[in-house]
């Protein structure tokens, strides 16, 4: 299956006169799945304000992410303490799942008849550490079926702009995709592309973690018509997202998908 980025519908509106970007998946949009994909000023807001501008009147779940492949329901982030886990699945109506990125990928989840959906947060350790596998799992035990599993990929770093040195390279491919032949023909595609060579002049090799989890997808059968894949990278939208990898900033912006 070809690996194709799309353009998510860009949508704004306003808190205390200041302007939030956001971004929809089309196929999320569609199925009439409320979500989003924020930018960098989200972080600015409080998030009781931003789902009250939103028209949420649910309970919002957050999490204390660690780059996990540990995943809670959401009750579970409603306790005192916050929940340190990087995945949140519905268990009840009414729960706002809740995601903060910078580079990693805001993966979002769904089952569009038994309207069950999830929200993850996933970078290279998340592929290694297998949460899409996981998350999925959860899904199926759920009873939800593939043809009715609708997924999310959001703003995240791209390619040319993450790269990382062969010791990195060689234990994400020994943890990530040993066991898939297209993932190795993944990584030897990644390995001789031009822009990989330049790269690794410099002692460094570009990762497409987007492609990786769309492999991953399709490895645990979801159908490639139900994938969507942002085409922005937050490393080159300066204006619109935080960059780890940029600026080496702390702040993240949001991302969310509702009962």
């Amino acid at each position: 299956m070809s690996f194709t980025q799309k353009y998510f519908q860009e949508n704004e509106f306003a808190i205390n006169n200041k302007k939030l970007k956001y971004y929809l998946s089309p196929t999320l949009l569609k199925n009439n799945f409320k979500h989003g994909f924020f930018t960098k000023t989200s972080s600015e807001i409080n998030l009781s304000l931003l789902s009250n501008r939103l028209n949420l009147n649910n309970k919002n779940c957050i999490l204390s992410q660690i780059h996990s492949n540990e995943i809670v329901f959401g009750s579970k982030t409603q306790e005192k303490e916050k929940v340190e886990a990087d995945g949140i699945v519905c268990d009840k109506q009414n729960q706002n799942l809740w995601i903060y990125t910078a580079d990693c990928m805001p993966i979002l989840f769904a089952d569009k008849k038994k309207r069950l959906v999830a929200a993850i947060h996933c970078g290279r350790k998340g592929l290694e550490n297998k949460i899409i596998k996981k998350l999925i799992k959860i899904f199926y035990d759920k009873g939800c079926s593939k043809e009715d599993m609708l997924v999310a990929i959001g703003p995240s770093i791209s390619k040319k702009n993450y790269l990382i040195d062969h010791k990195t390279f060689q234990y994400f491919h020994k943890k990530s995709a040993k066991e898939s032949i297209l993932f190795s023909d993944s990584m030897e595609i990644s390995l001789n592309s031009k822009e990989s060579v330049k790269s690794q002049k410099k002692g460094l090799i570009p990762l497409n973690i987007k492609k990786y989890a769309h492999i991953e997808l399709l490895k645990e059968n979801i159908s490639n018509i139900n994938i969507d894949i942002s085409n922005i990278c937050t490393y080159e939208s300066n204006h619109n997202f935080h960059s780890w990898r940029r600026s080496k900033t702390y702040l993240r912006q949001w991302n969310f998908i509702s009962s």
